[in-house]
């Protein structure tokens, strides 16, 4: 079936000496992998590579057979142009993670239209902004709630939040907890949108903490989830 649809890369994996397998997210259909062949060597066609890089969002003519085998792309072109996301060092290196972060954590291979405009939307005011030091700390707490297991904010006073049962509680018990400045951190961000993000006054060892803590949440309930190597790149920038 041919669809066209609205579609953000989340990766891009060489396969041979001129084609590549690229992981989309689609409003149609949800996650769909793709065979693109001889993109690599192909000037005159109509995919170019460049066209899929990390969160580029794009607008597909594709044809998916919904067999669970790799689908195939016939045309392809930017949606949205970002104007400072591959240019800013900084805004690269969270696109990196949040690229890896999203291939290792959204699976469904069903349309999820909130999913998709929540990526859609946040990408562009990333794109937008300049004060982004915090963007990937809240998008992935605001990522939680189209994943199924956004924190219970009842009880917020109790002074843990126990990362198994994802709510906070008087006594964690023997469950990963966060306690202190990054549970206080925490509570902050839960009552915060993209614009006021900024505003929370996180230094990078806090910030590096809380994202730890918050990697290990999107593992302890994504089964076979797997830590983001490029997270140390993300620590590297900014420190």
């Amino acid at each position: 079936m041919q669809v066209t649809t609205k579609a953000i890369v989340f990766s891009s994996l060489k396969y041979g000496d001129t084609s590549l397998i690229v992981k989309a997210f689609t409003a149609s259909d949800g996650l769909k992998s793709y065979l693109l062949k001889g993109v690599l060597s192909s000037k005159k066609g109509r995919l170019k590579a460049a066209y899929f890089q990390p969160l580029m969002q794009l607008e597909l003519v594709a044809i998916h057979k919904n067999k669970g085998t790799l689908e195939r792309i016939r045309e392809a072109k930017v949606h949205y142009p970002y104007s400072t996301v591959y240019q800013d060092p900084t805004k690269n290196a969270i696109v990196l993670f949040l690229s890896e972060m999203l291939r290792n954590a959204v699976y469904e291979e069903e349309q999820n239209l909130p999913l998709f405009e929540f990526l859609e939307a946040s990408l562009q005011w990333l794109d937008t902004h300049e004060k982004v030091a915090n963007f990937h700390v809240g998008f992935l707490i605001e990522l939680t709630k189209y994943l199924g297991f956004y924190p219970d904010t009842f009880q917020t006073n109790a002074p843990y939040f126990d990362l198994v049962e994802g709510e906070f509680s008087r006594d964690p018990g023997d469950h990963p907890a966060l306690e202190g400045r990054n549970l206080e951190f925490l509570k902050t961000f839960l009552g915060t949108n993209f614009d006021g993000f900024h505003s929370i006054p996180m230094g990078k060892t806090e910030r590096q903490s809380l994202l730890k803590d918050l990697v290990l949440y999107f593992e302890l309930h994504l089964h076979g989830f797997k830590k983001p190597r490029s997270l140390a790149v993300l620590n590297e920038v900014f420190s």
